[in-house]
């Protein structure tokens, strides 16, 4: 298909190389041979007279133009997908689609679980794939390479609808049988003692850091991880303690001897938002899966 004399495939393929910097990188993605990208790519210099990529070094970097194209050109391909996926309706008892969510480690034990139980009924044709989320989870949204963004508040867009599903709140856990088990832990046992702690590249990861930072407070750590669902587990056999949400407390509680110990001092809660792009709030499919997760956020609340 043509548009002003433009192979519209080729609008693809812009999208990959931009994306990829990476002649090859864009080829595999697109399941094609190194020479037809580099074919690609230079029709599309011949097209809007630039190179579009240029090597700086060992690297391919994004002219000004290339720059310019790349948000219209997401734009341009999230319309078009949007437009050919969306069905006038979705019943999900016989629907066959799978949704793509960008979690955090903490959405798969807390909210997930009671997603899968409602949705279990429906298993054998509608799946669920799980995305890590990235440093700026939100650009994935906005490439159209995810339907839902579960994520704090602060993370979410403001450019595009999100949703509370819930709140949790911050303490700290400790091993049973050590030196903080017992509590009450004071803010000078706080200060004094070695902290477990979750490291992440994303803001969601951070969160926990920006308040302490916030309200002045400093922390020893002697304990990092990538995985947050490990925390509390590390601290079990030693004197360490660490902040984690109280759900995830709660959850490890059951199966950990570890104790939960309030905070000598007061965080803000968190909060737990649900974001999809604003082309695709008409979608059947993603008005259907919204609401799953809100009856899955109310039955963890009780409600």
């Amino acid at each position: 298909m043509r548009f002003n004399n433009l192979d519209l495939n080729l609008l693809v393929a812009l999208d990959h190389l931009v994306a990829t910097r990476s002649i090859s990188e864009a080829a595999e993605r697109m399941n094609l041979s190194q020479s037809a990208m580099s074919n690609a790519l230079g029709r599309l210099r011949e097209y809007f007279d630039d190179p579009l990529l240029v090597r700086v070094g060992q690297k391919m970097e994004l002219t000004v133009r290339a720059e310019t194209l790349r948000p219209e050109i997401i734009d341009v391909l999230t319309r078009i997908e949007v437009a050919l996926a969306t069905k006038p309706a979705f019943d999900p008892k016989v629907a066959i689609r799978e949704f793509r969510l960008l979690v955090s480690d903490y959405s798969l034990h807390t909210i997930i679980p009671p997603v899968l139980e409602l949705t279990a009924p429906f298993c054998d044709h509608i799946g669920f794939h799980f995305l890590r989320q990235t440093e700026k989870p939100n650009v994935t949204l906005e490439r159209g390479e995810a339907d839902l963004l579960i994520a704090p508040r602060v993370v979410c867009s403001p450019d595009h609808p999100s949703i509370k599903l819930f709140e949790d709140d911050y303490c700290c856990v400790a091993w049973r049988r050590g030196k903080y088990g017992k509590g009450p832990l004071t803010r000078k046992a706080f200060a004094a003692a070695g902290h477990v702690r979750y490291l992440s590249s994303t803001t969601a990861g951070a969160l926990d850091s920006v308040l302490l930072e916030q309200l002045g407070i400093t922390r020893r750590t002697e304990v990092s991880t990538f995985a947050f669902s490990s925390v509390p587990q590390l601290v079990v056999g030693t004197d360490r303690i660490a902040i984690v949400h109280r759900r995830t407390a709660q959850l490890a509680a059951g199966h950990l001897p570890i104790a939960i110990l309030e905070l000598p001092f007061r965080m803000e809660r968190f909060e737990q938002q649900m974001q999809w792009h604003h082309y695709r709030s008409r979608d059947p499919g993603i008005i259907w899966v919204r609401e799953v997760f809100q009856k899955a956020a109310a039955k963890m609340q009780g409600n």
